[in-house]
């Protein structure tokens, strides 16, 4: 799954705040790739009026680990970085991730989190409304690939 962070925290409760920070999301735009565990669908309801996610395809995944994934240092993900964390490629890295056979978050030495570009052409909706009322926050499913192709 793919969480994007679309408000910002300033009168947001305590409790929402740390959520945010756990899943690092800590700035407007910042992307995370997350599995489907019990905890992390707790934390997305609780964080549910700030940050929008769904169901990200492998197109998707392997565009933002190769556009956007940075290791310590801010410097790009490279083809090297893939070898030495024993994969043949990005794409490959991508497709493990995909499958849930590696944690993106968990390799060493990379940023857990995607810095992303606001939307071309903007967000469609308002972003204090649910997505299912045609607002921005909460679960899109499908629709997430959309969205991040539009900022990446």
């Amino acid at each position: 799954m793919a969480v994007v962070r679309v408000r910002g925290t300033i009168s947001a409760p305590r409790h929402v705040r740390e959520t945010l920070q756990m899943l690092n999301l800590t700035r407007n735009n910042y992307a995370v790739l997350i599995d489907n565990r019990p905890s992390f669908l707790g934390m997305l309801k609780t964080a549910q009026n700030f940050v929008t996610w769904g169901e990200a395809t492998k197109e998707t995944i392997n565009e933002l680990i190769r556009e956007r994934g940075r290791i310590a240092g801010n410097k790009k993900l490279t083809e090297e970085y893939a070898q030495k964390v024993g994969f043949k490629s990005l794409k490959e890295l991508a497709e493990a991730v995909f499958n849930c056979k590696i944690e993106y978050w968990k390799l060493p030495n990379v940023q857990p989190n995607f810095r992303l570009h606001p939307p071309t052409k903007g967000f469609k909706g308002k972003i204090k409304k649910g997505y299912s009322a045609g607002g921005e926050v909460g679960y899109r499913g499908e629709k997430i690939n959309e969205l991040i192709g539009r900022m990446v």
